[in-house]
C-alpha cells in the first residue's frame, strides 16, 4: 500500500493592518515637510527669498501715513519701488527722501540700505555667532554664498570681518562728514552725516541733502573736496569687496595677494581714471553739466562722477544735461561695476575682465583665458558669459519697456538704455526717465533692480533649482558645432 504525501499546511497570509485616518496625517506631513526643506535647499533661492522678505516687509511700512511728512498713504507701486531700491542699494527715487519722508520713513530706508547692502543673511549669520550657536552645513553654505567667498573654512572668521568693517568705516565716514555738515545744519548735521556715510558704503545714492533743493544730490559740493572725497573714499571701500578687503588686511603676513584682489584693484584704478579722463574732456564746456564750474570744482566733479557712475548714485552734475557720447561711457562704466562681494552692483570688474581675456585668448589662439600668467578655470570662464548675457537681455527687455511705454513726456533711447542699466547695475543715477515712467515702466524698474542684486544667474539658478540638480547627473554626447 503505497503511502500518500501529505501537503504541508498552508501559510495563512497576514492581515494587511488597517491605517487610520490619524495614522496617514504624520506620513502626509512628512513628505510636506521634505518638500519644503527640498525648495530652501538651494542657497541662492534661500537669499532671493531673503531680499524679497525685506522689500515686503519695507514696502508695508513705506505705505503708512506716519512715513510721509505730509501723513499721507504712499500708493504701492511707489513704496514697493522705493523699498527695492533701498534694499538693492541702488538709489532710483520717484521722491525727494527728505522732502517727502518723515524721519520714521527716512529710518526705514536707512535699515533697508544697511540690510540690503549686507545682506540679511550676512547679518544673521553674524549674529548667530555673536551668540555662540553654531552653524550647520548649511548655514555655513548660506553665509558663504552670501558673502562670495570660496571656502566654507573661511566663512565665520570673514563673517565678523563683514561686520566689523562695515560699522568702523562707516563710522570713520560718519565722523568726518559731521565736521562739514554739523557747522552748517546743527543737530540736524549728524544724522546727516550718518544717513550719508552708510548709504555712500553700500553704494545706495539715497542723500538727505533735498533741505537745499529737492533732487539736488551732491550738485553743491563740488568746491568742498572734503565732502565728496569722502563719499567717494566710502564708495569705493565698499565697493571693492570684503575678499579684498580681507586679503589686503592680511597681506602684511602673507606678502602675496589673491589673482582676484590684484584683478579687482587695478581694473577699479583704470576705469576711475578713464572715466574721470572721458568726464573732464567730454564735459568741460557744457554749460548744463561742468561748464560753469572753476578748474579745480571740474576736476572734483570728473573724479567723483567716474567713482560714483560704476557702483553708487549720487551725482555732483545734471545727469540729465550731459552729451550723448558721455551717457554711452557712464552706461558702459554702470554696466560693469562694482567687485563680487561688494556692496556694488553690475556684472562686476571681474566679470568683464574674463570676457575680455577670453576675447584676447581667442585671438591669440589660446584655448584657455590667461590673465597675470595664470589660467581662468572654465567654470569661471562659463558664468561670466552666462552673467553677461543675461544681464543684456534683462537691459535689453527693460529699455524696450521704458522707451514704448512712455508716460507724461517721451523719451530718448539712449536715456531709456541709461535708466535700465542703471537700475539693473543698482546704481541709481538718472536722467528724469523715472518721474516720467509709468506704473507699469516703475514695475518693470522695480524687478530689473531686485534681478540685479540678487544677480541674473543666481536668480535663473533659485527658480529652477531642481532642474540643475537633475542635469548635473546627466551624461550628454559631445557636439562639435562650427561657430565665427
Amino acid at each position: 500500500m503505497a503511502l500518500i504525501p501529505r501537503r504541508p499546511p498552508r501559510r495563512k497570509r497576514p492581515k494587511r493592518p488597517s491605517i487610520s485616518r490619524k495614522e496617514v496625517l504624520p506620513i502626509v506631513n512628512t513628505t510636506a515637510a521634505k518638500k519644503r526643506a527640498s525648495f530652501f535647499s538651494s542657497p541662492t533661492r534661500v537669499i532671493c527669498g531673503s531680499f524679497f522678505l525685506v522689500i515686503t516687509i519695507g514696502t508695508i511700512l513705506l505705505m503708512m501715513p506716519f512715513a510721509t511728512r505730509a501723513m499721507v498713504a504712499t500708493p504701492l507701486h511707489d513704496a514697493l519701488f522705493t523699498a527695492t531700491s533701498a534694499t538693492c542699494v541702488t538709489g532710483l527715487i520717484v521722491y525727494d527722501t527728505y522732502t517727502y519722508w518723515s524721519t520714521f520713513g527716512q529710518l526705514v530706508i536707512l535699515t533697508l540700505i544697511q540690510i540690503g547692502g549686507l545682506g540679511l543673511v550676512t547679518i544673521t549669520t553674524f549674529f548667530n555667532i555673536a551668540l555662540g550657536r553654531k552653524l550647520g552645513l548649511r548655514g555655513l553654505q548660506l553665509a558663504q554664498e552670501s558673502i562670495n567667498v570660496g571656502s566654507i573654512i573661511d566663512v565665520t572668521r570673514l563673517t565678523k570681518m563683514v561686520m566689523a568693517v562695515s560699522f568702523s568705516v562707516e563710522a570713520v565716514g560718519a565722523l568726518i562728514l559731521a565736521t562739514q555738515f554739523v557747522p552748517k545744519f546743527g543737530g540736524d548735521g549728524i544724522f546727516l552725516s550718518i544717513f550719508l556715510a552708510i548709504s555712500a558704503f553700500c553704494n545706495a545714492g539715497f542723500d538727505l541733502l533735498g533741505r537745499e533743493s529737492p533732487f539736488v544730490s551732491l550738485m553743491n559740493y563740488n568746491g568742498e573736496p572734503v565732502v565728496l572725497y569722502t563719499i567717494a573714499a566710502l564708495i569705493i571701500i565698499g565697493g571693492l569687496g570684503f575678499v579684498v578687503i580681507h586679503d589686503l588686511y592680511n597681506y602684511r603676513k602673507t606678502k602675496k595677494l589673491m589673482l582676484h584682489t590684484k584683478m579687482v584693484l587695478v581694473i577699479t584704478g583704470i576705469l576711475i581714471l578713464v572715466g574721470a579722463l572721458f568726464f573732464l574732456l567730454l564735459e568741460w564746456n557744457n554749460p548744463q553739466t561742468m561748464g560753469h564750474l572753476s578748474v579745480g570744482e571740474k576736476l572734483n566733479a570728473s573724479i567723483f562722477q567716474s567713482v560714483t557712475t560704476r557702483t553708487a548714485g549720487f551725482n555732483s552734475v545734471d545727469m540729465g544735461g550731459m552729451h550723448g557720447l558721455t551717457k554711452a561711457i557712464a552706461i558702459v562704466l554702470m554696466f560693469i561695476g562694482a567687485a563680487p562681494g561688494s556692496t556694488g552692483g553690475g556684472i562686476k570688474v571681474t566679470t568683464a575682465a574674463v570676457i575680455l581675456m577670453l576675447v584676447v585668448s581667442v585671438v591669440r589662439g589660446r584655448e584657455d583665458a590667461v590673465m597675470f600668467h595664470r589660467k581662468i578655470a572654465q567654470r569661471s570662464v562659463y558664468k561670466a558669459v552666462s552673467v553677461v548675457v543675461l544681464a543684456v537681455l534683462a537691459v535689453c527687455i527693460s529699455s524696450i519697456i521704458l522707451y514704448s511705454d512712455a508716460g507724461t513726456a517721451p523719451v530718448a533711447g539712449i536715456d531709456a538704455i541709461f535708466e535700465s542699466v542703471s537700475a539693473f547695475a543698482t546704481v541709481g543715477l538718472s536722467t528724469g526717465v523715472t518721474g516720467v515712467a509709468t506704473v507699469i515702466g516703475k514695475l518693470v524698474l522695480t524687478f530689473t533692480m531686485f534681478l540685479g542684486r540678487v544677480g541674473p544667474v543666481s536668480f535663473a539658478l533659485s527658480v529652477a533649482a531642481r532642474a540643475a540638480a537633475r542635469n548635473k547627473k546627466e551624461i550628454i554626447p559631445e557636439a562639435k558645432i562650427m561657430v565665427g
